[in-house]
């Protein structure tokens, strides 16, 4: 297997002879994964994974339009490389014109890591993992669950001359608990392993479902709900999915406004920011686009630009919504590109003094199978699972059915009456694919539990 930065001078080498695109793009991602599993207090399965994925975007121009071919192939033997130059090439050849055509971006020094080898991972990174779950196994409950660390190297290289490389670790640990019919679950995200807290997570699953002893019947309702920060983080990344200035200037999202954009408007008074940045500490992440297909919060006309720190919600107000290039010039707005991370600012209270400070209300573990409902007022639905627990005077009392709930990410942010303290989370539901997030725990007087839920 030759290697990637090969790949992309082959790939543009056979580009130039076969002629059939002004400009080309191509996107390799060198992919090292790592993953182990259990099940019944014991050990299943385990083992690592190599792979490549390479993405060939050819671009055609013809005065100021442009026409976008893209391909992508996970094979690695180079002679592959002439078939998958000439598919993005024929795409591009009967594409339609593209809504984000941009102009090239300007040629880059060559990375001084561009040649250098490229990191890999391996099961031993799960040492510390697995010696804390061993001791689980012998305990009372029942754990399932799944580690995975992941490194993938992405390299970026256009006939212009552009050349951006960046490696991106990514790792989550995910532990269901069970007892006695009663289920929990508790998720970390990590990039390196270090440091995984997998003993006071055990702890506090076996807290849960010493709560779950005590079972209680609620109907549906509006009740005052902590959500912690892994809840929070699946509402706000659904909520910034759905920021894409495109979208809201056409009157297409529950961002839009008559003659414009939600921008400006203030959501809460607990003074929340909510945004993105490839530089927060620990949850660093690719400094420059890297889109192997274009939407309308990226573009692959921009592939290799720089990424900084975007507010979304500054200081409790909508601050900004996604224009790529295109959408930007068009609009006459800034140019504004989502980071593959998000964090919210938050309070000083932790969740515990937050429950203490309750009188009555319900807390929740997790959140499940969100889908949208209604994207003008960005109305989502979905369930709640692994344990729905009632507090009573400042003290958890017992565990609670599920419901399906409904509510919208910027409602909530209107009534939200407390946040606590910021920390980085696992979201349950996006975890696959928004693993970088910080979070903080909301009160929310009123979250609507629309229907008791069947799910156990």
């Amino acid at each position: 297997m030759i290697s990637a930065p090969e790949v992309v001078e082959l790939v543009l080498a056979e580009a130039a002879r076969l002629g059939g695109a002004d400009e080309t793009i191509v996107l390799v991602t060198e992919r090292s994964t790592t993953a182990l599993r259990w099940a019944g207090n014991s050990m299943t399965t385990n083992g690592d994974s190599f792979g490549r994925d390479t993405t060939v975007v050819s671009i055609r121009r013809s005065g100021d339009e442009a026409f976008v071919g893209s391909v992508q192939s996970s094979e690695v033997d180079p002679t592959a490389i002439t078939a998958l130059v000439a598919a993005s090439q024929r795409a591009a050849a009967s594409a339609p014109a593209a809504r984000d055509a941009a102009p090239p971006l300007a040629a880059t020094t060559v990375p001084p890591d561009w040649d250098g080898p490229i990191p890999t991972t391996g099961a031993d990174v799960f040492g510390s993992v697995a010696t804390s779950l061993a001791r689980g196994f012998s305990g009372t409950d029942t754990l399932y669950g799944f580690a995975r660390h992941e490194l993938d190297t992405t390299f970026v290289a256009t006939s212009n001359g552009l050349r951006r490389r960046y490696t991106q670790p990514t790792g989550t640990v995910e532990i269901n608990a069970k007892r006695d019919g009663a289920s929990a679950w508790a998720g970390v995200s990590s990039p390196d392993f270090v440091d995984v807290p997998t003993d006071s997570m055990l702890a506090d699953l076996s807290t849960r479902l010493d709560w779950a002893r005590r079972p209680i019947e609620l109907p549906a309702g509006r009740y005052e709900t902590l959500m912690p920060p892994s809840t929070v983080a699946d509402i706000m990344i659904y909520l910034t999915w759905s920021m894409d200035g495109r979208g809201a200037q056409e009157g297409r999202t529950a961002l839009s406004a008559p003659g414009g954009t939600r921008v400006g408007e203030r959501l809460t008074d607990l003074g929340l920011n909510l945004y993105s940045d490839p530089g927060a500490s620990g949850l660093e992440c690719a400094p420059f686009v890297t889109a192997t297909s274009s939407s309308e919060r990226s573009s692959v006309f921009d592939n290799g630009m720089d990424v900084g720190r975007v507010d979304w919600i500054r200081d409790g107000a909508v601050n900004a919504l996604a224009y790529p290039r295109a959408a930007a010039a068009e609009f006459d707005v800034p140019v504004t590109v989502a980071a593959d991370n998000l964090l919210m600012t938050g309070g000083d209270a932790s969740l515990a003094d937050m429950v203490a400070a309750t009188e009555r209300g319900l807390l929740l573990t997790t959140l499940w199978y969100i889908r949208e409902v209604d994207p003008t007022v960005l109305l989502l639905t979905g369930l709640t699972r692994d344990g729905v627990y009632l507090i009573e005077d400042g003290e958890v009392t017992g565990e609670v059915n599920n419901f399906r709930f409904n509510e919208s990410p910027l409602d909530l942010l209107r009534r939200a009456s407390q946040a606590g303290v910021s920390e980085v989370t696992l979201p349950r539901e996006w975890g696959d694919w928004a693993t970088r997030a910080a979070m903080p725990s909301l009160r929310i007087p009123d979250f609507h539990m629309s229907s008791v839920s069947q799910a156990r």
